[in-house]
């Protein structure tokens, strides 16, 4: 009995253990949450007499734009008012800017899902304050609010893209890391990454103290990078087109997830990205393309037809092809039966065309030095003559062309050290967003953000990458912190003004060599388990590389 004794007590000892570790865990991460709050609620509070109400403005004004085309569209007020009467101006806005617009300059650049939002927002304020002006500060607190969801679902995605990788990948480059057993390093290094990307500083000022809505897209891109991670590629096209439908610079970063199984020659993958994103771009838009009854009726019959050969032949992933079919039918029926495109063009082109610069405001980039030695975005880099023929590259499809072939080599990193098993996935992860804004033109100094939350990913790898994301956390923070008081140009801040209006030449070379380092980590086929000597057999975990199933 007594020795029986002496072998229960250690197993009641771990159960103890393990409950005390689990509320100290719990405690921890209450912790962080109510401190992020608290965070957001002090910036929010004390950065009001520098916010940058221009997009706040400019958001309200569009949105009661909706409103205004629902009278004018509306046979009696009572209709205007109703859902209905929203719906009729919501779907006729995009022509009637484009029609009103003045050497196509429309002023509107929101995607559809922006304005749909901006709309909803507005049509509420209008009904319970209808006497309130655009600049009332109280009418942004739906719009944090949205913020403040999007930052905690992207801290919930970072957790999860860092738990999964760890828990596939071999002992990281770190040896402090490499302390941890397989089984904890996931979710502590991934809680981690979590907290610091929760705790964001440049994400937090963006979303609650400028107030922008670019956090909008962070956790479509953050899903699909995990759908993606679990053979879910279908879904990670669907993801991606949503998040592109809020914010369109989230379509520069979406073909890394069409090259990421292409350089691998996996052709259905590359073709269930495109079903997903091109059927449910398709949805969104339908109410503009498909105006007659006799546009709907085509695409009913592609569907039926494709349905039934899709049964009749029993093709695999049957439910993907019929949803990209369907997709492109409706493209093809709508351009042929004289749908609107308007959306395309003033959602998204005129976005494009609107700032012909290098760089907007204060950038630490290429393009920022580029523009200190004379250069500006038309301006022609490459140039040749073939007969009669003249052609001509400027500087903006120079840098674009410069940025794809980054994209792709990121791209060929991750898919390399996926197969490694290497933790440094998570770095390819995270680089597209860096690369964008490093490399591109027209960058405005806000899209750095999404590099610096994303590089959270970081923590799970190395200490020397996680350093490398706090130092581009702080160049983020800072070129936001430069607009924002620029803006206003309080006296006191004059002195502030002139600093980081000084060092913009050094922020971007030390954010052009963390993103130069990072995009090695990506592309080097080093195997940093084996930098420090042996790895123990023990130290590998057992895990199946097999494909996970397939949804469609």
């Amino acid at each position: 009995m007594a020795i029986r004794s002496s072998f229960r007590f250690p197993k009641s000892a771990t159960r103890s253990s393990d409950l005390i570790r689990r509320i100290l865990v719990g405690l921890l991460i209450a912790t962080v949450f109510l401190a992020g709050i608290q965070l957001r609620r002090w910036i929010g509070d004390t950065t009001r007499h520098v916010r940058y109400q221009h997009d706040i403005v400019n958001g309200f004004y569009w949105g009661s734009e909706v409103l205004k085309q629902a009278h004018r569209l509306s046979p009696d007020e009572r209709s205007a008012n109703s859902w209905t009467g929203f719906c009729r101006g919501y779907f006729a806005l995009y022509d009637r800017v484009k029609d009103k617009a003045y050497e196509n300059e429309y002023g509107l650049d929101y995607p559809p899902l922006r304005l749909l939002v901006m709309a909803i927002w507005a049509k509420e304020v209008r009904d319970g304050f209808p006497w309130v002006d655009n600049d009332h500060p109280k009418l942004v607190n739906p719009l944090l609010k949205i913020n403040f969801i999007c930052e905690l679902v992207s801290a919930l995605a970072i957790f999860l893209l860092v738990r999964e990788c760890l828990r596939r990948s071999r002992p990281t480059q770190s040896p402090l890391l490499n302390r941890l057993t397989q089984e904890h390093r996931g979710w502590i290094c991934g809680l981690g990454a979590a907290s610091v990307a929760w705790l964001e500083p440049s994400m937090i000022l963006d979303a609650h103290g400028w107030p922008q809505w670019d956090v909008w897209i962070l956790p479509f891109y953050l899903f699909a990078a995990l759908a993606a991670l679990k053979n879910r590629w279908f879904w990670c096209g669907c993801l991606l087109a949503v998040g592109a439908m809020l914010k369109g610079q989230l379509l520069f970063v979406a073909p890394f997830f069409v090259f990421w199984p292409l350089l691998q020659k996996k052709w259905l993958p590359t073709l269930r990205v495109f079903a997903g994103f091109v059927v449910t771009i398709a949805l969104i838009v339908s109410p503009w393309l498909l105006r007659t009854p006799a546009a709907w009726i085509a695409v009913a019959a592609v569907a039926n037809i494709s349905l039934l050969l899709v049964l009749r032949y029993k093709l695999p992933h049957g439910a993907a092809w019929l949803a990209g079919i369907i997709g492109c039918a409706v493209f093809v029926i709508g351009a042929f039966t004289g749908g609107s495109f308007a959306w395309l063009q003033v959602g998204f082109i005129y976005g494009t065309e609107h700032y012909p610069y290098l760089f907007i405001s204060s950038c630490y980039n290429l393009p920022s030095l580029l523009s200190k030695v004379g250069w500006s975005l038309k301006d022609s880099f490459l140039s040749a003559h073939l007969g009669s023929l003249h052609m001509r590259i400027t500087l903006q499809w120079t840098l674009r062309l410069l940025y794809l072939v980054a994209l792709a080599l990121c791209a060929r990193g991750l898919a390399r050290h996926l197969r490694d098993r290497d933790p440094r996935g998570l770095i390819a992860i995270a680089a597209p967003w860096l690369l964008m804004f490093a490399l591109l033109g027209q960058m405005h100094e806000r899209y750095l953000m999404w590099g610096a939350v994303v590089s959270a990913v970081a923590l799970g790898v190395s200490v020397r990458l996680s350093i490398i994301h706090f130092i581009l956390s702080g160049a983020s923070t800072a070129m936001i912190v430069h607009v924002m008081l620029t803006d206003k140009k309080l006296e006191a801040m004059l002195p502030t003004i002139d600093v980081l209006k000084h060092i913009r030449p050094y922020g971007s070379i030390v954010v052009l060599t963390c993103v130069a380092v990072y995009l090695w980590d990506t592309i080097s086929t080093r195997i940093p388990a084996f930098q420090h000597g042996e790895v123990r057999l023990g130290a590998t975990p057992s895990l199946s590389l097999g494909p996970e199933p397939e949804e469609a």
